[in-house]
């Protein structure tokens, strides 16, 4: 009788095919896969003594490493599901989800305290996880099926508490097939985000059975030091957001890298203007894509590396093989090509539901099995996705509707912009107002009068932003995302304490 494989058994695979290959890369820290496999098992008999049985929770508050790669693996073997607690959530939000999940065990950063009135049977420090990692094999592992969950990946809680997304073997499978160009057998992989992130936490069927090597990127994140990564590891697929790849071009160390063998880079997560497109493809010689997906998609929609730069610049690309895509108009009808709508997506790739939470769950994932994602775009003549922002985030000024996305796009590329975010804020005229909040590049200066004519320009003038305000750098949120809810807050501040 043959059994479906699951993650972990990649990893099985991979240690006897690739045993001496780096599975991971930390500093001067490298754990090859046989070693990955050993210690692995070394937890996951550890975590089998501790009485961990299917289907129990393993909390993990740890900053991306070796150990916490490992401490996924173990756990993936038994059967726990693992809950990993993103570092810079704030205590409140950790403690909303320690409550929610309730773990078993857990593993946590020598720094961190479990509030008391958590109650977990066992926890482990970093400090005890040389001796859990050598324990003995488990002569006999559970018997678990594809359909077992093995991870909650959580959201940074911005618009409220975190929602922990829950996924499977089937699923992590899923998205292994539908990720494309950012994929390869033998990859080197810089990981630059967080391993709490969907990025890490659903792609390790992937990883593993492509025995991809996973160099972590420094933290905090460096242009220095991520690009004598690119160089000393010989990266071959890199992704970050468009404000990392904007330092890395300004960073004086960019003319002493070689990235010939970077067969692919990923960018975004925020506008990206055809400016810094071509300047990437000329300084740095490697094809470019974007992608678009979240944390409860898994996988959505990619350009390719042979799409013109206006494609990669406009656009998010086109649907995965297996992901369905429609957008739809408030009534929930689909829309014609070229209007705006909510996007919402159907494939195997994407969340089972939010941890036990089966009314969350329905008010995302409708009876037909779309996700409704929250975001507005519309798909072009030529099958492209165009995102124009949050549903959340748009505002309505003088009765029209206003995508901040859409202002974005148009204000990177102004020369003396390095990087924007467009909110909407009361207004008692108007009922709400754009503010454009700008990091302006050195030397440069730039006035409202500016901004508005720029925009005016090239858009509708009720679009044209209607206050600036000029920041130092633009707040992020745990996951890296432009934090607007931390500037509406800022500005609001900003405004009361001015005469």
């Amino acid at each position: 009788m043959e059994y479906p494989l699951l993650t972990a058994d990649w990893l099985r695979i991979a240690a006897h095919k690739y045993p001496d290959r780096d599975a991971y890369v930390h500093g001067n820290r490298r754990g090859t896969y046989q070693w990955l496999d050993r210690c692995a098992d070394g937890f996951a008999a550890t975590l089998m003594n501790s009485g961990v049985k299917p289907g129990d929770v393993l909390a993990l508050l740890l900053p991306s490493s070796i150990k916490f790669a490992v401490c996924y693996l173990g756990a993936l073997r038994v059967g726990a599901i693992t809950s990993a607690i993103n570092l810079r959530l704030g205590p409140y939000e950790q403690l909303s989800i320690l409550r929610r999940t309730q773990p078993v065990v857990s593993v946590v950063d020598d720094g961190v305290e479990i509030p008391a009135e958590i109650s977990i049977n066992t926890i482990f420090r970093l400090s005890d996880l040389k001796e859990a990692f050598g324990a003995p094999p488990p002569k006999n592992f559970p018997d678990l099926k594809p359909t077992h969950p093995t991870c909650i990946v959580w959201t940074s809680g911005t618009t409220g508490d975190p929602k922990g997304a829950v996924y499977n073997h089937q699923t992590q499978e899923a998205i292994s097939r539908n990720i494309g160009e950012l994929t390869r057998p033998g990859d080197r992989r810089l990981v630059v985000l967080p391993f709490a992130h969907v990025g890490y936490m659903t792609r390790m069927w992937d990883e593993l059975a492509n025995a991809t090597t996973i160099v972590l990127g420094a933290e905090p994140w460096s242009p220095k030091e991520t690009l004598r990564i690119i160089r000393d590891e010989s990266i071959t697929m890199a992704t970050g957001v468009p404000t990392q790849w904007q330092l890395l071009l300004e960073h004086p160390d960019l003319e002493k890298t070689e990235f010939s063998n970077v067969r692919v880079a990923g960018i975004g997560a925020a506008a990206i203007s055809p400016d810094l497109i071509g300047r990437l493809r000329g300084s740095l010689g490697c094809p470019f894509i974007t992608r678009y997906t979240s944390t409860e998609a898994g996988v959505t929609t990619s350009t390719h590396t042979s799409d013109p730069d206006e494609v990669i610049t406009n656009t998010v690309g086109k649907p995965a093989p297996e992901v369905d895509l429609l957008i739809i108009d408030e009534s929930g009808s689909e829309s014609p090509p070229g209007e705006v709508g909510e996007v919402i997506c159907r494939s195997p790739a994407m969340m089972l539901g939010y941890w036990k939470d089966p009314e969350l769950t329905g008010s995302v994932i409708d009876s037909r099995g779309w996700l409704h994602t929250g975001d507005l775009g519309y798909i072009r003549d030529d099958g492209n996705l165009v995102l124009v922002g949050r549903k959340k985030e748009m505002y309505i000024r003088g009765g029209y509707n206003v995508y901040p996305v859409e202002i974005e796009a148009i204000l990177t590329e102004h020369p003396a912009i390095n990087r924007v975010a467009v909110i909407g804020v009361d207004d008692p005229v108007l009922g709400e107002i754009g503010v454009a909040c700008l990091v302006i590049a050195a030397g440069a200066k730039i006035s409202l009068a500016e901004v508005q004519q720029w925009c005016t320009d090239r858009l509708a003038d009720y679009k044209a932003p209607d206050r600036i305000m000029v920041l130092d750098e633009l707040p992020l949120t745990p996951m890296l995302k432009i934090d607007k809810k931390n500037l509406a807050a800022h500005y609001q501040i900003d405004k009361e304490t001015k005469p």
